[in-house]
């Protein structure tokens, strides 16, 4: 299936199959918001220590490059979205669109989040409202190149998963929820190459650590994740420590995912462990 078929068909027809009715609760919103959703990663300013927590979600500069500005919004109830309904706020998460129908730019990874599902989605606007206000405006984002209209068509429902540690709900998590693929899918003019690339890595990210490069997290046998145990992947992702006991570098969030339970976790590792093998990209 092309990776970009993939990312739409979590829709009300992708996942009816496998689905398994949930109900929107805080408890959830808040796991996914402080785990592997990791909103905090982009939303929250930093200062030379690291996040400011007593601004969590109040909304910094993520992205600087030639083709844009990016600022993370303040999605805090002392931000803009106060006056959004739930319904907007929904809207603005899963399809890029504000209520006054201006589209949201990367690196809102909205062609994933589009497969959140209504459960999912609808927890986490009801945890945001919960979280304290914070007064900051952030600015906003400028691009200099051409934004669509839209990412797709409307969303009218996307139903939820069966959760477990499967590689199915796998699939879904290193998906929508933490958006694990679109950070190390290789990046062409466009941005990621879904169709051709998914999980080849590649892409490198600037910062004042200096410059980390998105893994190649496909099961190659020589650049990928094959010769890795389970055990290796799982600290990893939730540790930011490689097998032989060297730190990784940002902007994984790694503090978020420490917040996922072993069984998510075990979710995204079988997972990636069906990815088909693709060489690292030519530089």
């Amino acid at each position: 299936m092309s990776r970009i078929v993939f990312a739409a068909a979590f829709t009300a027809a992708g996942l009816a199959a496998w689905g398994a009715r949930a109900e929107p609760t805080l408890e959830r919103g808040r796991y996914l918001v402080e785990g592997p959703a990791g909103c905090g990663n982009c939303h929250t300013p930093l200062g030379p220590e690291g996040p400011l927590m007593d601004q969590a979600l109040a909304g910094r500069l993520v992205e600087e490059t030639p083709a844009f500005t990016a600022i993370a919004d303040n999605i805090t109830p002392g931000g803009a979205v106060a006056d959004w309904s739930d319904a907007e706020l929904a809207r603005a998460i899963r399809e890029g669109i504000r209520p006054d129908g201006s589209v949201i730019g990367p690196p809102m990874p909205i062609v994933l989040y589009r497969g959140l599902s209504d459960d999912d989605v609808m927890s986490m606007v009801m945890y945001l409202r919960t979280v304290p206000a914070v007064e900051n405006d952030a600015g906003d984002s400028t691009y200099n190149m051409p934004l669509p209209p839209a990412y797709g068509p409307p969303i009218e429902t996307v139903a939820h998963p069966q959760e477990g540690p499967t590689a199915e709900y796998g699939e879904y998590l290193a998906g929508p929820v933490a958006h694990c693929m679109e950070c190390h899918t290789t990046f062409g003019e466009m941005g990621p190459m879904f169709d051709t690339h998914w999980g080849a890595g590649g892409y490198e990210f600037h910062g004042p650590w200096g410059v980390s490069v998105a893994s190649n997290l496909t099961t190659h046998p020589e650049d990928g994740l094959a010769d890795w145990s389970d055990e290796d992947l799982a600290q990893m992702i939730t540790q930011g420590v490689r097998p032989d006991g060297t730190p990784m570098m940002p902007p994984m969030p790694y503090g978020h995912f420490a917040n996922m339970t072993d069984e998510d976790v075990q979710a995204v590792v079988a997972y990636l462990r069906t990815l088909p093998p693709l060489p690292d990209p030519e530089g």
